[in-house]
């Protein structure tokens, strides 16, 4: 950044008027966000990170603890993003490196004429629900967490499919409709307690050029990719915090400002770039993945698995570990929650005297009171591994630069747990109530919104708040159970 820049940046932050709600407002941190190349700066820094992380998976120890690829991606990335989420917002979509090639395949595909819109069908989220089911039998199938190659062809192949999908179609198509990451920060930046949105509405109605959206033709300032208008803009869905309305605005009215956690879920607003919520399988049937991927997550980890896959394995007269791991998986993604949304929906409408509205109907509304539970259960089973073998990172890092030629010195393995292990049941229990109660919440919210009256309202909310209380019970269950480690321990080593 130039002297120059920063000079303009400063005189900027001067004018503009300091809200503690507002961190854009803020100082050091707002100046820098506000710089229109804040974010090519934290992706090339990524971008080299991961490419370190990519050559050590390929050429560096086969064996997935000492290895930077498996270390950083299933111990530190997950658990500091679930953290992230919570405290902040969307920052690793704001900050991913995979978008750096993704700008390439935009710059080629105009170039050379090839950029074409997005087919109707698959405008939604069919496709990234999909590639997540793949994804979560693939990790455990192929034991990912235990392999630095494959999780390094992990990692390239997302740098290639974001350079071809956007090399032949406009707008962020690689981000909202086919990155299974993507869509789980999606899902995580609904309990966010931060947004980008308007400041002012006044000021966006007196605005007639709309740059936020239609891009900044003076300054060459590209809108929102993603197609959420900022005035019809409400939560976080597929906003990636990218900033780019902020550059484009010419009146700095938007802001990256607090707000109150889940709000987005009780309200059914026709949302820009994403329509009502209530309309959209495909964005429930993304919820009941996500939820459900919680639980088979972190039960593919404990020793009753194990169990059950060798009497499905018995019952098959099966030698090999899929058979089993696609009877669980899909008995876990797929019937178990049709059967239990269709049976919690139906007395969801009974106990409200509205026999007439559609089950469906109700189904779509309320899965969104689950969104926070899942997420609590995300919080608990990544900040479990976090926590436990954070510091893990020292000796690896230690032992690549030694490997390079760099001293480092002798690699302290016996570093792993964040905090005592006494900490780790107490913590996962606060993430584990923190989504309980935002679960609560938002689906009593939700029938208050829907039916207006509380007593109905009240009946119409007993049978989810049921549900919500048995999934917590299952959730302590698994985490009650030993977990496996996964190459975060190196005693021995």
């Amino acid at each position: 950044m130039s002297s120059e820049m920063i000079v303009q940046l400063n005189e900027k932050s001067r004018r503009m008027k300091f809200t503690a709600g507002d961190i854009l407002t803020w100082p050091l941190i707002g100046p820098f966000l506000r710089w229109r190349y804040s974010r090519r700066v934290m992706q090339t820094v990524l971008l080299l990170a991961t490419s370190v992380f990519v050559f050590d998976g390929l050429v560096g120890p086969v064996q997935a603890p000492k290895n930077l690829a498996t270390v950083s991606a299933w111990v530190h990335y997950r658990g500091l993003v679930v953290l992230a989420l919570l405290v902040a917002g969307n920052l690793f979509c704001m900050a991913c490196p995979f978008m750096l090639p993704r700008e390439v395949g935009r710059w080629l595909g105009a170039k050379w004429g090839l950029q074409g819109n997005v087919p109707k069908f698959l405008r939604n989220k069919w496709l990234a629900a999909l590639l997540l089911i793949i994804f979560f039998i693939s990790y455990e199938y192929w034991d990912l967490w235990a392999s630095p190659w494959l999780t390094a062809w992990i990692l390239i192949s997302y740098f290639l499919t974001a350079l071809v999908v956007d090399t032949f179609f406009k707008g962020a198509a690689f981000c909202k409709y086919v990155c299974p990451l993507g869509q789980f920060n999606f899902f995580g930046s609904l309990s966010s307690p931060t947004e980008i949105k308007i400041r002012d509405a006044k000021t966006c109605a007196a605005c007639h050029t709309k740059d936020c959206i239609a891009g900044n033709r003076q300054t060459g300032q590209r809108g929102c990719e993603l197609w959420l208008f900022q005035e019809k803009k409400s939560g976080n869905m597929d906003c990636t915090f990218c900033l780019d309305c902020v550059y484009a605005c010419p009146h700095d009215n938007i802001g990256w400002q607090a707000r109150l956690p889940l709000q987005e879920l009780w309200i059914d607003p026709r949302r820009a770039g994403i329509g009502r919520f209530s309309q959209r399988w495909d964005l429930t049937a993304l919820m009941v993945v996500l939820v459900t991927a919680a639980y088979l997550n972190a039960f593919g980890m404990i020793t009753p698995v194990y169990a059950l896959q060798q009497v499905i394995s018995d019952a098959l007269n099966a030698t090999s570990e899929l058979p089993s791991l696609l009877v669980i998986f899909g008995v876990g993604f797929l019937i178990l929650p049709v059967i239990i949304l269709a049976v919690t929906g139906y007395f969801s409408r009974l106990l409200s005297g509205r026999s007439g509205e559609p089950l469906g109907q109700v189904i779509r509304r309320f899965v969104y009171a689950l969104a926070p539970l899942g997420f609590g259960v995300w919080l608990a089973h990544y900040a479990f591994h976090f926590l436990t073998g954070g510091l893990t990172i020292i000796p690896v890092v230690q032992s690549f630069l030694n490997d390079a030629g760099v001293s480092a010195g002798q690699p302290q393995w016996q570093l792993g747990q964040v905090v005592p292990a006494d900490w780790l049941f107490p913590l996962q229990t606060i993430f584990l109530y923190l989504g309980v109660f935002g679960s609560m919440v938002v689906g009593f919210q939700i029938a208050l919104y829907q039916y207006k009256d509380r007593h109905v309202a009240l009946r119409a909310f007993i049978p989810w708040a049921i549900l919500v209380g048995l999934l917590l019970l299952a959730a302590f269950w698994i985490m009650l159970q030993p977990m496996e480690m996964r190459g975060t321990l190196f005693i021995g080593l």
